[in-house]
């Protein structure tokens, strides 16, 4: 059975995936939640989250904290509606208007469509999804205006989410000095520990722990539906939470420009839909016009590339033996060295470090792997499709591997198997290095302070090389 037809059969069978309802506690230490879901007739699942509090904060209300944490469930939700993709989905205990329905709506199907691609599943917007309310509970007005502006004379208490890559230290190192720096890491790993630690702000760090239903887990082994979600959306919803039970007033996301990409050449199916520009812009307006939490939710790193971000990095030399970005190898906190997100990360720091530096970190030479020939074309673009991976754009892929060439050549280097197989191809690419270093995106959700602190680090790095 094909998995068009599985999809159809599931749809059948399971009509109907409920939102039964959520609980929460809010202790001096931490807020615990409990989510309640069901496939009708297939199975309940109950996931939990748990965020600490780390500042004393007073006053907090609870009215606002219910409505975060029932808009935390309903991202929740997706990842167990996959299984059987069941045509309705009843909300119990919230009645949403049509214009937040269709809010829901729009960012499951933006987050859903690598799941929908990669599964080889066609499908419609206004086909895959109807939600039913059956509560009568409506969303408070907002309680709180939330803006970006600062407070003259204090510094900005701000909260970055740490997933223990190189974006995320570039905005610590950016901000530690100029901000009131707090961390969020999500079920911690080594290398979200390690960056926090060499960063000193262990003390500052708020440790959320999601836990995933084991009968969701089950039935994906036994060959229900499964595929990516979008856990950035997690991310962004769990975040306002943590931010507003400590008392932080920004949530600085390490999203870039290059996020905006389709992962598919003329497309919509983006891998990082919910990185995306527009899905953050989605966001703050949801927040601002649904929830009025007071915490302002934005990317840092959104005016630049992904280019540009790796050259930062390259300075901050105390965190190149530490931070990782393998998927495949995030268990065992290692660079497994055989998957495109290890080589999209080789590529983009090549142009910064030398090889003696990035043996270092991958220790292996990833441009002598010919096993990596297939990824290495698909993320310059000689092949249409990107890796599904958080990677950035085929521009700047292809500006990194021409400057490396042009560097192996300029110091009498033998262009290793992946490099001489680049410039043997019949390609056009020709993206200019030094353009995407100096660009500088103005879609942004950056106020002036944020923003120049971007450019000082920009004009710091351009008198240091």
């Amino acid at each position: 059975m094909s998995r068009q037809d599985f999809y159809n059969k599931c749809r059948q069978d399971y009509p109907t995936f409920t939102y039964q309802g959520y609980s929460y506690e809010l202790a001096d230490d931490e807020i615990s939640m409990v989510f309640d879901f069901s496939i009708d007739g297939l199975s309940q699942f109950h996931p939990t989250w748990r965020i600490p509090r780390i500042h004393e904060i007073k006053d907090l209300d609870e009215s606002l904290i219910d409505e975060m944490v029932f808009s935390l469930g309903m991202v929740e939700l997706i990842s167990y509606w996959k299984i059987t993709c069941s045509p309705t989905v009843v909300i119990n205990d919230r009645l949403l208007s049509p214009e937040q329905i269709n809010w829901w709506k729009k960012l499951y199907w933006g987050g859903l469509g690598e799941f929908y691609y990669t599964n080889g599943i066609e499908e419609t917007l206004d086909n895959f999804m109807t939600v039913t309310c059956k509560g009568t509970v409506k969303s408070n007005a907002p309680k709180y205006t939330t803006r970006n502006d600062i407070v003259s004379g204090e510094l900005p208490k701000v909260l970055i989410p740490v997933g223990g890559g190189k974006d995320s230290v570039v905005s610590i190192e950016l901000l530690k000095d100029k901000t009131n720096v707090n961390c969020y890491v999500i079920n911690s790993r080594g290398a979200t520990d390690a960056t926090v630690e060499v960063a000193e702000l262990t003390d500052s760090t708020i440790y959320a722990k999601r836990t995933l239903d084991k009968n969701m887990l089950d039935l994906n082994k036994e060959g229900y539906l499964n595929g990516h979600t979008p856990f950035s959306a997690l991310v962004a919803f769990s975040s306002i939470i943590a931010g507003y039970i400590n008392g932080l007033s920004f949530v600085a996301l390490s999203n870039e420009s290059s996020a905006n990409e389709s992962t598919v050449a003329d497309s919509y199916v983006n891998h990082q839909y919910s990185k995306s520009y527009e899905f953050e812009e989605d966001f703050r307006y949801y927040e601002r016009t649904f929830i009025g939490s007071g915490v302002y939710y934005f990317s840092f790193l959104r005016p630049l590339a992904e280019l540009q971000i790796a050259m930062l990095f390259s300075n901050f030399k105390k965190y190149h033996g530490i931070f990782k970005s393998c998927n495949v190898g995030s268990k065992q906190d290692i660079w497994c060295g055989h998957c495109p997100k290890c080589l999209f990360v080789y590529i983009i720091l090549s142009p910064f470090l030398t090889l003696e530096e990035l043996d270092g970190i991958f220790g292996k030479r990833l441009f002598e792997d010919e096993t990596l020939m297939e990824d290495f074309d698909k993320l310059s673009g000689i092949l249409p499709e990107k890796p599904f991976e958080c990677v950035g754009s085929r521009d700047e892929v292809n500006a990194s591997i021409w400057e490396t060439i042009r560097i192996y050549e300029s110091k009498s280097i033998p262009l290793p198997a992946l490099l001489e197989h680049y410039k043997q191809a019949d390609t056009t690419a020709s993206s200019c290095f030094t353009a995407i270093t100096s660009s500088y995106s103005k879609e942004h959700g950056l106020n002036e302070y944020f923003e120049n602190i971007i450019k000082d680090a920009l004009k710091q790095n351009e008198r240091n090389n």
